[in-house]
């Protein structure tokens, strides 16, 4: 009996222990569940994050870094999307705004803006840049994706949330706060968002109509270039309105010309028609010819309406 109390007594004492062990074990998985349960959004998106200084703002929503070992790199700003201010804007991309002429000049205002206060808050600075792990790590043409932390602010979201930019449609952990963002930009009609009205010069149209063309005046010929395309002919809106100069042309005495076509020049703009050949954009255009045709020695400019009728003439 003595033996089979002491058995017992060994099971009981075994019993004994192995509750214990389930109840510690139990206690710890409740507070490593509960931790789990609340996790915060910054230490779960992003990956890592690294400090540089901002060399260059290229525009908007791109810019150039150097790391603290001297090495460089490009960056595109995750998450947003700044109008273009080199090469033609996309009315499309920004719901609401119209692809007008109005549209499409509000658009190149609003991305010169952008760029302009991306280049106020960040060029010189010292800045912080975290990688999101929802996103890719680089995007096209090689660029960094990262979000852009100066003086304690996510400076995307600032570009969001003033109305410089729109929500790029991609994959990055922070879209939701950043779609509210442009909401309320939207409803305020803030910068880039003020497109979907834009100004028409109180003409009551689009801003497609034609303008008073007196305003139009040639400021100078460069004959003497370095270079085919370093021969131009500056164009000037003096006006107060836009004028649109499809069908216009500008021809020098030999009868070289070039016929503008979709374009139209705003109030206070310049053109400049360069002799060779390039890509056509606000305010550079290209007549295409393989050789020199303003002369030296003296030539006249002339600019012509589509119907014919002398604008300015300048004789050199």
């Amino acid at each position: 009996m003595a033996i089979a109390v002491g058995s017992v007594s060994v099971v009981r004492q075994k019993l004994l222990t192995a509750v214990m062990v389930v109840a510690l074990v139990a206690t710890g998985m409740t507070a490593s569940v509960g931790a789990a349960t609340t996790p915060s959004v910054e230490t779960t998106s992003i990956s890592d994050s690294t400090t540089v200084t901002v060399t260059n703002v290229v525009d908007g929503d791109t810019i150039d870094i150097q790391y603290q070992n001297g090495s460089t790199d490009t960056v595109r700003l995750l998450g947003v999307d700044t109008p273009e201010t080199y090469g033609s804007v996309s009315p499309g991309e920004f719901e609401g705004v119209p692809d007008t002429l109005a549209g499409r000049e509000c658009l190149q205002a609003a991305g010169e803006d952008a760029s302009a206060y991306a280049t106020d808050r960040l060029a010189g600075q010292t800045v912080t840049l975290q990688f999101d792990s929802q996103a890719d790590r680089r995007g096209d043409y090689g660029r960094l994706l990262a979000y852009v932390q100066v003086d304690g602010s996510n400076f995307n979201y600032d570009l969001v949330e003033q109305g410089h930019a729109r929500v790029y449609d991609s994959t990055f952990s922070q879209s939701d706060s950043f779609y509210s963002a442009e909401s309320a930009a939207q409803s305020a009609e803030r910068n880039v968002w003020s497109c979907r009205t834009p100004n028409d010069d109180g003409s009551g149209d689009d801003g497609s109509s034609s303008g008073d063309a007196s305003t139009l005046t040639i400021d100078w010929v460069n004959a003497e270039a370095s270079s085919l395309n370093d021969e131009r002919v500056k164009i000037s809106n003096t006006g107060s309105s836009s004028i649109d100069l499809d069908g216009f042309t500008l021809t020098d005495e030999a009868g070289h010309g070039h016929t503008f076509t979709d374009f139209t020049l705003g109030a206070s703009d310049s053109v400049y028609v360069h002799t060779g050949s390039g890509t056509d954009d606000f305010d550079d255009r290209y007549m295409g010819y393989e050789t020199e045709i303003w002369n030296d020695d003296g030539d006249t400019a002339t600019v012509k309406t589509a119907a014919g009728t002398t604008i300015d003439q300048l004789a050199y």
